[in-house]
């Protein structure tokens, strides 16, 4: 019996890149392998050399079609090498992982969306705006919960496919919502990042509405949209020093703060204005329990000396294979700077 294959893949799409998807019949025994595709049309290739390759990288079951049918998530390769395209991210994210893997570094990505129903966000009057922000976020009542049944459809189907969803939830603005995807490693993280997006965006086609990940969605006195993204290595989970390991993560972050703003979405500069739960963008900071912060500490870290952080910074726009690369990147390299320092002064001694 032939089975569908939604090949589901990352355009060049600029400032920020989108999700294309064409399907493919394959017969029942047969597993998804290289397929082309225009890149004239997603900017990634001119008309006169247009095609690009379709390399999977990531398959699980197909929660909305059912049955025997799959979802396969792929990167971009240029056609006749095995070479990256220029607008495919996980490349360099899947080399960054293994050159750290004795660090075991897991993350958690903390993706907030918009409900848009036409051009208005979903259940916002046509004149006006709702109530000040309050009583929405983790809600409850058709008064102040707006589109919670694509939620429910979006957290079944990631549960179905086999997506490490941890949690839901209403966030601050209304019509604003939450889901979370890990702890799991980096590339984990960032493919089952991407295809819950997929679900997500497909599943709202159902309902009429839009899911966009605007990091400002509505201008004035409302929350922006983030992607959250807790960081862990196994030195900060379980070293016996892993607080010092922890300082020195922030540290690190703080030193390289530049360099990950500008790469943790388009329009960061209208979210991370110090108010309304973040940090100005151009001001890094980090602390126990702190939302203000660039870098909260949670509580519990801060008492049991040991854990993870949770960079606040991340556009809910953001490329998750660009912000794993560049943490795992700049906390893992401070760790191996310290670690040969004493190696280096020993040395110098003899």
């Amino acid at each position: 019996m032939p089975y569908k294959a939604e090949y589901i893949w990352i355009d060049g799409a600029e400032p920020t890149q989108k999700m294309r998807s064409k399907t493919k019949i394959l017969a029942d025994n047969e597993q998804p392998g290289i397929w082309g595709f225009d890149g004239s049309s997603t900017n990634q290739a001119g008309g006169e050399s247009s095609d690009c390759v379709l390399n999977p990288v990531f398959m699980c079951p197909d929660p909305i079609r059912g049955g025997a049918n799959k979802l396969v998530l792929c990167e971009v390769l240029l056609p006749g090498t095995n070479k990256p395209h220029p607008t495919n991210k996980r490349a360099a994210l899947v080399a960054t992982a293994k050159k750290y893997a004795k660090h075991d570094t897991w993350f958690g990505i903390e993706q907030e969306y918009t409900f848009f129903e036409g051009i208005r966000p979903l259940g916002w009057p046509d004149n006006g705006f709702p109530a000040p922000q309050f009583g929405y976020y983790c809600g409850v009542g058709a008064d102040e919960i707006f589109g919670r049944e694509i939620v429910e459809a979006h957290s079944d189907a990631c549960i179905a496919a086999g997506l490490m969803i941890a949690g839901t939830n209403a966030e601050v603005m209304p019509a604003q919502w939450e889901f979370q995807i890990g702890p799991i490693g980096p590339v984990e993280c960032s493919d089952q990042m991407w295809m819950a997006r997929w679900l997500l965006y497909r599943i709202a086609e159902d309902f009429g509405v839009t899911a966009t990940l605007n990091p400002k969605p509505v201008a004035g006195d409302w929350n922006g949209a983030g992607a959250h993204t807790n960081f862990s290595t196994t030195e900060t989970r379980d070293a016996a020093d892993a607080w010092s390991y922890i300082d020195r993560a922030c540290k690190a972050l703080g030193e390289k703060a530049a360099l990950h703003v500008a790469n943790y979405g388009d329009g960061i500069e209208r979210r991370l204005t110090g108010r309304h739960e973040t940090a100005p963008w151009n001001k890094f900071s980090y602390g126990v329990s702190n939302r203000a912060a660039s870098i909260r500490i949670p509580w519990q870290v801060g008492v049991a000396k040991r854990g993870y952080i949770e960079d606040r910074r991340p556009n809910a726009n953001m490329d998750p294979y660009v912000v794993t690369r560049l943490i795992t990147d700049t906390v893992c390299a401070a760790f191996e700077a310290t670690e040969k320092a004493p190696a280096k002064r020993a040395a110098a001694k003899k």
